[in-house]
């Protein structure tokens, strides 16, 4: 079995802790016709609390200061203290290919809107 991204597994770890307590397969209603799908909702504020507890990941290169990439070698930002909707917008445009980083683009995969929003809340409160 190869080894797991460190985001995935803590994903994975999340799902299983908080969307086990929401499904119950015994308690399951008959199928219904899915409802017709909305329009796409407004950006949600994110929550500095649960922001704090998913940075733990990314304290791990952008926490230490003048950390540098074995490859290709560039300087990792700091990223704490930066604008909430500039994090936000990074982020995203990781996360749909816009923005080219391997490391980075895999992290913001394992993250939805609400995650990122939470982040980006937690991140801009930092010095």
């Amino acid at each position: 079995m190869r080894p797991q991204p460190l985001a995935a597994c803590f994903a994975l770890a999340f799902a299983l802790t908080f969307g086990a307590a929401q499904a119950d397969p015994q308690s399951a209603t008959p199928a219904v016709a899915p409802a017709p799908v909305a329009a796409p909702a407004a950006p949600s504020s994110g929550n500095a609390t649960t922001g704090r507890t998913l940075a733990y990941t990314c304290q791990g290169c952008h926490g230490i200061t003048g950390y540098k990439n074995a490859y290709p070698s560039y300087r990792v930002p700091k990223i704490g203290g930066q604008s909430a909707q500039y994090l936000t917008q990074a982020l995203t445009e990781y996360r749909e290919g816009k923005r080219k980083h391997p490391t980075m683009q895999a992290q913001s995969m394992s993250f939805s809107q609400q995650d990122i929003a939470d982040l980006s809340a937690y991140l801009s409160t930092l010095k």
